[in-house]
């Protein structure tokens, strides 16, 4: 059981709330239960006031690291060889994740929501990640120092199929070069391991090669365990891999996490468990029939 328990001292504002609150708020309990993510696995989310506060003021992140047996509170994650799960906190990405579950979502309401929630996701996981160069161009009125994401060196994004071309369907919208590379691996429904049917990814990678894996949903691990071995087969390392995903369950976070150290994970949202058929409880259902009707 992976768990932490935070002192609401890490929940300060960065300027006076229009008011304060009588008493401290209770600490937050981070909660999986059913789970046992070991002590490589990282899960990283900054935190804000708790719920019952109304303050105007925007809150400071404070990061914190949670292990299986131990928590520490950090300015920021440091991953050395572990794994890190991202969680953003963005109200953006809550409000999608709220849409996909809602069964009474229509399926062109579903796909549009999924291809929002990965526009945030890659949007987050790509800040400080990016190839950058540097010049100088003239404005209109004088010469400018510059930066541009370097064209010469693509990001690779590979949509699992086919739920994950939904969720990858605005990279190229956010990400000025890309290559997207198609990875058809289906799940058997009784054995519940992967088979994969379509493989087009190149024979290898270029050398430094930034790679997106895009699952929407981390359930039991089988599959993007599968997809993320035929990425490292062409010459990627794990720190060079960043995998998203609309929601993740601890099994596969904790499948990860053992094969694939210093891998990140950028996540909308963790459940907290799998039922029998190895579906994500509460989950959004199959994200692949809802997003295409089919």
């Amino acid at each position: 059981m992976a768990s932490c328990r935070i002192n609401s001292s890490l929940l300060s504002p960065t300027s006076t709330p229009r008011f304060a609150p009588k008493c401290p708020p209770p600490p937050l309990l981070l909660h999986y239960p059913n789970s046992s993510l070991s002590p490589s696995t990282t899960i990283t989310t900054p935190l804000f006031f708790h719920p019952k506060m109304s303050c105007s003021a925007p809150s400071r992140r404070s990061f914190v690291t949670v292990n299986a047996h131990m928590a520490t509170a950090e300015e920021k994650p440091v991953s050395g060889n572990r794994m890190l799960v991202f969680v953003p906190p963005h109200p953006l990405i809550k409000h999608w994740v709220s849409v996909l579950r809602n069964e009474q979502t229509p399926s062109p309401i579903f796909r549009s929501a999924m291809a929002e929630l990965g526009r945030l996701l890659m949007y987050e996981a790509s800040r400080d990640w990016l190839p950058t160069v540097t010049g100088e161009i003239q404005t209109p009125l004088d010469v400018a120092s510059v930066e541009f994401i370097d064209p010469r060196e693509p990001v690779a994004v590979i949509p699992i199929l086919r739920a994950g071309l939904a969720l990858a369907e605005h990279a190229s919208s956010i990400l000025p070069a890309t290559k997207t590379y198609h990875l058809g691996i289906s799940r058997d429904e009784e054995t519940l391991q992967p088979t994969v049917y379509l493989n087009k990814l190149p024979d290898k990678f270029p050398e430094g090669s930034r790679v997106f894996v895009v699952d929407p949903m981390l359930a039991t691990g089988g599959t993007v365990v599968a997809a993320i071995d035929l990425v490292k087969k062409r010459g990627v390392e794990n720190n060079q891999i960043k995998l998203i995903s609309a929601v993740a369950c601890p099994p596969a976070l904790q499948k990860l996490s053992e094969k694939f150290p210093g891998l990140h994970v950028y996540t909308g949202i963790i459940d907290p468990v799998l039922n029998e058929k190895g579906w994500i409880i509460p989950g959004l259902g199959d994200a692949g029939d809802r997003s295409f009707g089919t």
